[in-house]
């Protein structure tokens, strides 16, 4: 049984999410040839403000000014 856990900035739309959850699930059905309802996707989506590269987070924590 795969576990596939990604973690994804909040704010898409859920077709977007669904897509990439399907898309993920097919990966693992043609890469480890395992029954789809066997996969399992956990999506979680974070707050722009708790996720930072080079230390400046994508969603400033303080208005600017």
């Amino acid at each position: 049984m795969p576990i596939i856990d990604v973690t994804i900035l909040e704010g898409r739309p859920p077709e977007k999410r669904l897509a990439l959850m399907q898309a993920l699930t097919q990966a693992a059905v043609d890469s480890l040839g395992v029954p789809a309802d066997s996969v399992r996707v956990m999506l979680r989506e974070i707050p722009g403000e708790h996720f930072a590269v080079g230390g400046v987070p994508k969603k400033p924590l303080v208005p600017p000014g």
